[in-house]
Formats: structure tokens, C-alpha cells, sequence
């Protein structure tokens, strides 16, 4: 047994993962481990390339660590769109595609048109026999990247973790560097883990309730839309000590409006890469956008205000993508603006990708999306940029409004708001009243262009 399962088992019949099937503790958790590695050790060998086609369950975690212990290297995919899944296993050059019912597994041979040798970063895994794990981008301005990390780096950065009685709800997907690092932290804990199986406002806060969740990891998109369905009113959350944010841009005012709702609830601003990993970080305080990354395995440097990283859990590469977002030396060039502070806080303005040219003035949408934020009768909005023909580019939002208001009113109201906020520049050129703002399956708003 590995120093990883042994870590697990020192945890015995405390309960481990809950899911839709009910508790299960760490020593099941362990015992199932081993049981998909005796079953796997039939076909499949070490340094092979093995997708799994699941979002989180007890069986999905179990066989996850099981392929850890094989040194396989790990696909999680989560997606239901079969051109999506065949796309991204195309790509990793994948030799099995596991799928769970229940706890029957389900194996199938993956042919692929490419030899193992067109993978470098996968030989070298095999060579150094050590677990991989294959993570895909979100594919929001561009084709999704396959990023290669070394898995056995990310296993061993959670170990020395003290243990804590803590009930975790790992919301982001299994598919996710968030969702992943939760879990792995969560287990090196020996914390009580919660799977959600629908990631919506009134399913999530339900949990929450029934199992006295102390820690909820979200990002600021979901977290608003437990405000707009009032969740905290509805439900006992008394038991949260924290909800952690990241994955996108926190506007100011969205942070004051989370703070009102959850008064004795920490909020802290977390911040990672899939290429570079999570890293630790301390908020200023719960009402505050500025933070420090205090992680040793990290480095961290700001070049014409943008953050760029280096880290021990940092991608060996892409398997489709050329490494323009690297430098030379290995430094991981974020694309996210921020501002440092006299004390070495950072502030994170926006991503460089989402900015807005207004003939030559520079608009990050998190600014603007903030002073909307202030108006109660908004309840979410979206800014993003449009073509001009004279200015190159305006800004535009779409609007939520909160039950009961007054479209007219609004656009009144809304525009006096922002002249007495904004820049003229800055103010939203085009308004368009929406039922729902554009996002993704992680939760990350999409941005329109």
C-alpha cells in the first residue's frame, strides 16, 4: 500500500465521500481503491492513457486513485457531447475509455490514429513511471487545451495536511484544477466530502442544510445566482465558516452584496491556473478584492501589471497547443491584470483577453460590472465589447433585473448611475435586458464579442 492509501486508511471508519448513494468512510473508500486496482491490473499497464467518462461519485474518485496507483496517466471528462468526448480523447491519444454504472465498471479499447511516440510528455511519464493527469481548458476563446501535469506533483503537494473535522462540498467539476484540488485537499484532511450531483442554487444550498457544510468553494457567477434565488434566506447555512472564490473576476460590489448576505461567513478570494495549479492565498479580509499568494511552491512577478507565475505543480506542456503563454526560463504568463499594493497585496482587474478598446481607452468589464452591481434592481449583468465604427470597439451589457422592475426605469436610472460613476468612455453604449446572462458548465461567465 502507497504512503498515500496508508494516509487514507489512518483515517478508518470516518466518513469520507457522500454522494447520491449515501456515506461511505475512508476505510470503503480505501478497500474500493484496491479493488478497481486488482481489476485493472488485467489490462491495463502502467503509462497508459486512460479517460474517464464521469463527473464525481464515490465509484469515480475510487477508481481515480485507483489509476493514480497504477501510474496511469488520468483523463477526467465530463462532457455528454459524444464529439466533444471523441475530440479530447483524440487528442491524449487514449488507450481505454472507462465508464462507471454504479459500481460496475465498464471497459473499452481506444484506437487511436496516432503511435504513443507522438507524445513526448507521455513517454515521459512512462520513463520516470509516474501517474499523469490530462485536464482540459475551457475552450472559452479558442479550441481546449490538453494540459499534461505530472500527477504524482499534485498528490504530493496536499501531503502534511493536519487533520480537520470539516465538511467539505466539492462543487467544481472533476474535469477542473478547482474541483480536483479540493478533493485532494479535502481528502489529505481527512474532511467529510459532499458531491453535488446538480449544480444549481436551491440543490447546492439543500446540501448545505443537510450536511452542515462548513466550507463552499464556488465562483462569483454561481454565488450570485444563490443571491438572485435567495437561498440564504430559505435555507439554515448557518453552518458555513467559508465560502471560497475564483476561477473569474470578483466584481467589487457583487463581494459587498455575498458579505451582507452571509455576515458570519469568511470569504476569501482563491486564485490558480490549470497550467500552474491552486495556490495558497490570504485575503486581506472578507470585504476585500486584495490578497496575497502565500505559497512556497509558488513564485510570483508582475510584468506591465500582469501576473505571471511559477510553480511547483506546473504543467510539463500541451498536448495540442504550442507554449506561447510560457517564457523561455518557465514562467506562466496569466493573462490576468492586477494591482500590488505598498504591503504586497494583489488586486486582480481583469483578464487582458476580456479588455475593451474604446478608440484607444482601456475598459476591464469586472470595473464596470461592479458600479451595475450597486443598483438593487440589478440583479446579474454581463459586460463585454462590441464593434464600433468609430470607436473601434464599445462597451455593452447585458441586464438581469431583479422581479418587479421597470425596464424604462432602469435604463434611466442605470445611466444616470454610471455618469456619476464611470468615465463616459466606460459607460455601456448598449443595454439589452436578458433573462440570463451567458456562462458556461464551470460557472464562468462568457463573454460575448
Amino acid at each position: 500500500m502507497t504512503d498515500w492509501l496508508t494516509h487514507l486508511q489512518s483515517f478508518a471508519d470516518k466518513p469520507a465521500i457522500v454522494d447520491e448513494r449515501g456515506t461511505f468512510d475512508y476505510h470503503e473508500l480505501v478497500n474500493q481503491i484496491q479493488s478497481f486496482r486488482r481489476h485493472l491490473s488485467k489490462t491495463i499497464d502502467a503509462g497508459q492513457v486512460v479517460a474517464i467518462l464521469s463527473d464525481y461519485n464515490f465509484y469515480a474518485v475510487a477508481l481515480f486513485f485507483a489509476l493514480y496507483e497504477k501510474q496511469a496517466v488520468i483523463v477526467p471528462i465530463v462532457s455528454t457531447r459524444q464529439a466533444e468526448i471523441d475530440k479530447r480523447l483524440a487528442v491524449v491519444d487514449a488507450d481505454w475509455v472507462l465508464e462507471l454504472n454504479g459500481e460496475t465498471l465498464n471497459m473499452t479499447p481506444f484506437a487511436s490514429a496516432e503511435s504513443h511516440s507522438s507524445q513526448p510528455m507521455i513517454n515521459a511519464l512512462r520513463t520516470q513511471k509516474e501517474p499523469g493527469l490530462v485536464l482540459f481548458s475551457s475552450g472559452s476563446t479558442g479550441e481546449p487545451k490538453g494540459m499534461v501535469h505530472n500527477l504524482a506533483r499534485l498528490v504530493d503537494s496536499v501531503q502534511g495536511k493536519k487533520p480537520k473535522q470539516l465538511n467539505m462540498l466539492v462543487f467544481l467539476m472533476f474535469d477542473h484544477i478547482g474541483g480536483l484540488n479540493t478533493l485532494l485537499n479535502s481528502l489529505a484532511m481527512g474532511a467529510r466530502i459532499v458531491l453535488v450531483q446538480a449544480r444549481d442554487a436551491e440543490a447546492v444550498a439543500k446540501l448545505i442544510e443537510a450536511h452542515r457544510i462548513h466550507v463552499l468553494p464556488a465562483s462569483p457567477t454561481f454565488l450570485n445566482l444563490m443571491l438572485m434565488a435567495k437561498v440564504h434566506e430559505r435555507f439554515d447555512m448557518r453552518s458555513l465558516k467559508m465560502i471560497t472564490y475564483g476561477t473569474e473576476s470578483m466584481p467589487e460590489s457583487l463581494l459587498q452584496k455575498l458579505k451582507k448576505a452571509f455576515p458570519k461567513t469568511r470569504l476569501l478570494q482563491t486564485f490558480g491556473t490549470s497550467e500552474t495549479g491552486i495556490a495558497q492565498t490570504t485575503s486581506r479580509s472578507s470585504a476585500s478584492l486584495e490578497m496575497k499568494l502565500d505559497d512556497p511552491r509558488v513564485q510570483t512577478r508582475v510584468v506591465d501589471g500582469e501576473l505571471w507565475l511559477k510553480s511547483d505543480t506546473q504543467i510539463m506542456g500541451y498536448l495540442n497547443a504550442p507554449m506561447d503563454d510560457f517564457t523561455e526560463d518557465g514562467w506562466f504568463r496569466t493573462g490576468d491584470l492586477v494591482e500590488v499594493s505598498e504591503d504586497g497585496y494583489l488586486r486582480i482587474r481583469g483578464r487582458i483577453k476580456e479588455m475593451i478598446n474604446v478608440g484607444g481607452e482601456k475598459v476591464l468589464p469586472a470595473e464596470v460590472e461592479s458600479v451595475l452591481f450597486e443598483l438593487d434592481l440589478i440583479a446579474d449583468c454581463m459586460v463585454y465589447g462590441a464593434e464600433n465604427a468609430i470607436t473601434g470597439e464599445m462597451v455593452c451589457a447585458q441586464i438581469v433585473l431583479a422581479p418587479q422592475a421597470d425596464p424604462k426605469s432602469v435604463r434611466r436610472l442605470l445611466r444616470q448611475h454610471c455618469r456619476a460613476r464611470l468615465s463616459r468612455f466606460k459607460i455601456p453604449a448598449r443595454i439589452e435586458f436578458v433573462d440570463q446572462t451567458h456562462f458556461g458548465d464551470r460557472f464562468k461567465k462568457k463573454r460575448l464579442s
